[in-house]
């Protein structure tokens, strides 16, 4: 560990505002809204779906764990041992519901309830921190200009007829284990449907983008570390036709199991191995270490029961500007996910909600 150079304390020059960003945001939320809108459009009935992550694989209920910390460790909500309860929904990225199939990034949203502290601008009221996380270490376009992109290249997808997309999702899915047989990852494959069909609860999820943690700059992971979810790492699922097959799994395993987790965060050590505002790289775990900051705990449960579709799935949104001023999100693709998550959020506090199971 001697060779490990201490963290860096975050000052505004830090970040840097493109001349035109603001455009490009605008822009952002507006194609998110339109996919948003042309799901609704295509279900007919039913609730507004999200612009993205609009598929639930899991609601379960837990319990977030710190210990005491070192200083460095010890800021903002970790600043204190304690416990929490939290919430975890489990997702998958694309806009619309698509069959289990169609393989796509997987997400998981946690939200830690009871926090008190200075919060970030517009989440003033809420006494909860929000952490969004995707299973790659990266961010799969390095700004804004580039993330619009991609969603200009999925948008027209958004109403493809499911054959069509599971035609592609099998494309890229053959693409994308030539790329990881190589050792890389492509993030564009991944995204339009290669992600390998691995069991969603054996995965490691990551905020990909960089937060304040205290005056420092980090990234976090959660990380499974029970014997019950590590034994599911890398675990392929089998594709019967089923089109809910990750749900399934993840009914089936909550329903006889429980599951540990470590929330871990990542300093920035070096500004330019570790760029702020290129979201694209993933900073080395060897140049800086993954370091534990909490404990999260779910004990045997129904993670899929109408009751928690309602309260969870269809009632509660998940952003990164959720939380206290001492976790607040840096570098373009946070700013840029600012407006479009309350956007979404209000498409889908407008629309009827009805419960299915």
């Amino acid at each position: 560990m001697s060779d490990i150079l201490p963290p860096i304390r975050y000052t505004p020059s830090i970040e840097t505002i493109a001349v035109d960003e603001a455009a490009t945001t605008a822009e952002i939320v507006a194609t998110m809204r339109k996919i948003a809108e042309t799901t609704h459009a295509s279900a007919h009935s039913g609730p507004q779906l999200r612009s993205v992550h609009a598929k639930s694989h899991g609601l379960i209920t837990a319990t977030l764990t710190i210990p005491s910390l070192p200083q460095t460790l010890a800021q903002g909500l970790f600043a204190t041992p304690g416990t929490f309860e939290a919430i975890i929904r489990l997702s998958t990225t694309p806009g619309d519901i698509l069959e289990d199939s169609i393989s796509t990034p997987r997400g998981l949203a946690l939200k830690i309830l009871g926090i008190t502290g200075a919060r970030l601008e517009g989440s003033e009221t809420s006494t909860s921190q929000d952490f969004v996380m995707v299973n790659a270490p990266a961010f799969a376009a390095p700004d804004p200009k580039t993330f619009l992109a991609t969603l200009k290249r999925l948008e027209p997808l958004t109403d493809n007829s499911e054959h069509l997309k599971k035609l592609t999702s099998a494309i890229a899915r053959g693409a994308e284990a030539i790329v990881e047989l190589t050792g890389n990852k492509s993030g564009t494959l991944t995204t339009l449907g290669g992600e390998p069909q691995h069991n969603i609860l054996g995965e490691t999820f990551y905020t990909q983008t960089a937060f304040l943690h205290g005056p420092y700059i980090a990234k976090y992971a959660l990380v499974p570390v029970s014997a019950s979810l590590t034994g599911l790492t890398r675990q392929a699922l089998m594709n019967n036709g089923e089109p809910n097959m990750i749900r399934n799994a993840v009914v089936d395993f909550f329903l006889q199991n429980t599951a540990t987790w470590e929330l871990r965060v990542q300093f920035c050590t070096d500004l330019s191995k570790m760029p702020v505002e290129d979201a694209a790289v993933a900073w080395s775990e060897e140049a800086s270490p993954y370091q534990t900051i909490a404990t999260l705990t779910a004990a045997a449960q129904d993670p899929w029961t109408i009751e928690k579709i309602e309260a969870f799935d269809q009632s509660l949104s998940f952003s990164p500007w959720n939380g206290l001023a001492a976790h607040r999100p840096l570098g373009a693709i946070n700013r840029a996910r600012r407006p479009a998550y309350p956007m979404s959020a209000a498409l889908r506090a407008a629309s009827p909600n009805p419960v299915t199971p």
